[in-house]
């Protein structure tokens, strides 16, 4: 039975719900599901952009399939959130990104509607084709739905998806959502490809002719229309440039409006019959239907808290660390023109829009392609240019392998700076960029830094800028700076150099990064229990100062490392293993840090209060290692 119009959101819980409506209700249900998406995300922030483009097309896959038993895999996932409230977590909307509350990205142990976790780009051709190949090989007959986007097509692992789908011959269906954008702009020649389909009359009126004609017989309709489907076939090659799609063995459906609701649940349910890799194209915008996010879609893209009727939101009294770099970048690029800028779809994200803006013909945004990036960079650096790499920590480790073979190997002078280092809070588990340091620090040759503040940040790049014969890393955090007043130039930070800011007699706390300024606070709350305790800035994780470490392994009994990484090979376990290389020290080290689990989301200052990786936290653990340390004493007594 049909519900009558006067529809509410709140009726739907699920696809059998939603497969009761009229589809002239479609449009009803989808303008409340924008006004929803915009109440909820003014309120907790989060990426409004994307999921306001992609509502009519949730809403038609959700009423064509059956949930959970059909799979649909969203790549990157930050477009999930209307497909999550058409999967009965419409409530948790209310703590979206926050403990307790619905995550933003796909997430198999919040429902079995979402069949895969993804957070990264170009992963959801692949993971498909593997549903589909293991559900034929268990003689299933369930649909596989792969939702990518043109900006996640910029990813060399998405080409490796289509051609191995391609290839197979298994039922899968790929939906390009192509809304021209990334996070910024998309840029290449992929784009453009794009745009000429978009573009091309002629086969946007072929199509409709032979699907309109067809549509019209009255007996034999599935026996003209696959005539028809071949003749189309034949003339698409004559009409449109490459066919890419076709060549990799996809039959090519499209462009379709991604906003006409009714025009998407007949698409599909047309094509439910089809075998084979099936790709449709479908043109949406990015922040339809809210007019600040149409105006300005790379802001709306991931938002902090908002005001819903102007769509500002309250600028932070401190600059940001991305900020910080941005303009460093920019200094130091002035002044010397070797010096060019890489970013991998994040221009805005990392802060070198001023770069792009100010330098543009040095700066250079290679899509969503961390791997290419690096590479591109090692390629430059042979012929003398001096390439700075900004990517998320998180995306770095995409790039692992060509920061060893194409970087380090090569002792190329690439600078890479990682932003969101360490716990990024609200994004969760696959944002957090916690394990730089490790995997960074494993590779030859790499100088691997965190600065203590903004200031720091800015001479460590001048000093990265020094080196020639050397791959520097530098880790920094997200979000507002420590509030330091800039210095008007930059100094040199000598490498392997630390810095001991407070000394003491009874414990040194080895800080790193973020956890510097923790430490110092700590050490007051130490000092009122009788402690006195030595703080070091240990800015260099690779290489270490050996002869400060050799100083202080020989004046403490006790010492501690905090890290805002994982423990396992982080910054403790550089000291630790340089430690043991000393044997006859007797000092005690403990390490502090992020435990061997993925963290999931919460605002980043609960979890690094849950970590010990606060003030108080980092009072109470060295406390009780010094309690432990004396205990030892009294029992060898």
């Amino acid at each position: 039975m049909q519900a009558k119009s006067g529809i509410r959101l709140e009726q739907i819980n699920g696809s059998a719900d939603l497969k009761k409506l009229r589809i002239e209700d479609m449009e009803q249900l989808c303008g409340q599901i924008r006004k929803f998406l915009v109440d909820s995300v003014c309120t907790s922030g989060g990426h409004l952009a994307p999921n306001l483009g992609v509502v009519e097309l949730t809403v038609a896959l959700h009423y064509v399939y059956n949930l959970p038993d059909d799979k649909i895999v969203w790549d990157v996932g930050h477009q999930c959130y209307v497909h999550k409230i058409l999967t009965g977590r419409r409530e948790l909307f209310g703590k979206l990104r926050q403990e307790g509350g619905v995550s933003g990205f796909p997430s198999p142990q919040e429902s079995p509607c979402d069949a895969f976790v993804t957070g990264h780009a170009s992963t959801s051709i692949s993971a498909a084709i593997g549903y589909a190949t293991a559900r034929d090989l268990a003689g299933e007959d369930f649909k596989v739905v792969a939702v990518i986007g043109d900006g996640a097509l910029t990813g060399g692992l998405a080409y490796e998806g289509l051609n191995n789908a391609g290839g197979s011959g298994r039922d899968i269906l790929v939906i390009l959502n192509d809304n021209q954008m990334s996070i910024s702009p998309n840029v290449g020649a992929f784009s453009k490809y794009l745009n000429s389909i978009i573009l091309d009359p002629r086969y946007n009126k072929l199509k409709k002719e032979i699907w309109d004609f067809t549509d019209k017989l009255p007996v034999g309709k599935d026996e003209v229309r696959g005539f028809a489907h071949k003749l189309e076939e034949s003339v698409k090659n004559m009409v449109l440039p490459g066919m890419l799609f076709e060549e990799l063995g996809f039959s090519y459906f499209g462009p379709v409006d991604g906003h006409n609701a009714g025009e998407l649940i007949a698409t599909l349910k047309s094509m439910h019959g089809l075998e084979g890799p099936v790709l449709l194209h479908v043109l949406t915008k990015k922040g339809k239907g809210y007019g600040h996010a149409e105006q300005n879609p790379t802001r709306f893209h991931g938002t902090p808290v908002f005001d819903s009727e102007t769509g500002l939101s309250k600028p932070s009294q401190i600059p940001g660390y991305s900020r910080f770099f941005g303009e460093a970048a920019v200094e130091l690029a002035e002044s010397n023109p070797r010096i060019l800028a890489v970013t991998a779809a994040m221009p805005d994200g990392t802060g070198l829009n001023q770069f792009r803006d100010r330098i543009g013909e040095r700066f250079f945004d290679v899509g969503i392609a961390e791997q290419h990036a690096v590479t591109f960079s090692a390629g430059m650096a042979k012929v003398g240019a001096r390439p700075l790499v900004a990517l998320y920590s998180t995306f770095m480790q995409r790039a692992f392998d060509m920061a060893i073979m194409d970087v380090a190997l090569q002792d190329l002078p690439v600078v890479f700076a990682l932003d969101r280092a360490g716990i990024v809070g609200d994004d969760g588990p696959t944002h957090n960029g916690v394990f730089d340091l490790s995997f960074m620090s494993m590779i030859p040759n790499m100088i691997v830094t965190a600065p203590k503040d903004e200031v720091e940040l800015r001479d460590l790049l001048y000093t990265a800028f020094l080196q020639d014969a050397a791959p520097f890393s530098i880790r920094y955090p997200r979000g507002s700076g420590v509030g330091l007043l800039r210095s008007l130039r930059f100094r040199e930070v000598p490498v392997g150099s630390w810095e001991l800011l407070e000394d003491g007699r009874d414990v040194a706390v080895l800080a790193t990064g973020t956890m510097v300024y923790p430490a110092l606070w700590a050490r007051k709350l130490l000092a009122k229990d009788g402690i006195n305790a030595a703080v070091v800035n240990c800015r260099y994780i690779k290489p270490l100062d050996e002869q400060m470490l050799i100083d202080l392994l020989g004046r403490f009994e006790t010492l501690v490392t905090v890290e805002e990484n994982v423990l396992t090979g982080g910054f403790g376990s550089q000291v630790a293993i340089y430690a043991a290389s000393r044997p006859h020290t007797g000092a005690r080290i403990s390490h502090l840090g992020i435990p061997d689990r993925f963290i999931k989301q919460a605002r980043r200052n609960v979890i690094l209060e849950r970590l010990g990786l606060s003030p108080a936290g980092i009072h109470s653990f060295v406390k009780n290692t010094i309690a432990e340390r004396i205990n030892e004493h009294s029992v060898k007594g």
